[in-house]
C-alpha cells in the first residue's frame, strides 16, 4: 500500500503544480487582455486627433482657396459668381472649424480607459473659434472686396 500511496502523493503533487500553472497562465492572459484594451483605446485617441487635424487642414485649405477664388476669378467671370464661390469656400471653412471641434469633443464612442490623454477642450475651442472669427472675416472680405 505505500507503494499505491506514493504514487496517489505523486499524482496528487501534479494536479497541484498543474493547477498553479494554470493559475499563472489565466492571470497572465487576463492581463494580456487588458493590455490589448488599453492600447486599442490609445489607439482610438489617436485616430480621433488625426480626424480632428484632417477637419482642420481641410477647412484651412477651404479658407485659403475661398480667398483664392475670390482673388483668381476676378475679372474672369462675373462679380456675383466669384463673390459666391468665394463665399460658399469662406462657409464651408467656418463648418469645418466647428465640425473639428464637435467631432473631437464628443465621439460617438468612448473608449475604456487610455493611457493616453486627450487634447485639452479649452484649447480646442480657442483655437478654433479664432479661426471661425478669420473665416467670418475672410467671408465679409470676399462679399464686400471690389
Amino acid at each position: 500500500m505505500s507503494d499505491q500511496a506514493q504514487r496517489a502523493e505523486a499524482t496528487h503533487e501534479k494536479i497541484r503544480q498543474s493547477a498553479a500553472a494554470l493559475n499563472v497562465s489565466a492571470h497572465q492572459q487576463t492581463d494580456s487582455a487588458d493590455r490589448r484594451t488599453e492600447l486599442a483605446a490609445d489607439r482610438t485617441i489617436f485616430a480621433a486627433e488625426r480626424t480632428y487635424a484632417a477637419w482642420v487642414r481641410t477647412g484651412l485649405a477651404a479658407l485659403a482657396a475661398g480667398i483664392g477664388a475670390r482673388a483668381l476669378l476676378d475679372h474672369v467671370v462675373t462679380g456675383w459668381l466669384t463673390r459666391s464661390t468665394g463665399a460658399m469656400l469662406e462657409l464651408f471653412a467656418a463648418f469645418c472649424f466647428v465640425a473639428a471641434v464637435w467631432r473631437e469633443l464628443m465621439p460617438s464612442v468612448e473608449p475604456p480607459r487610455p493611457r493616453a490623454r486627450r487634447l485639452p477642450s479649452a484649447i480646442l475651442v480657442v483655437i478654433n473659434g479664432f479661426l471661425m472669427l478669420v473665416a467670418g472675416a475672410a467671408f465679409v472680405g470676399v462679399l464686400t472686396a471690389s
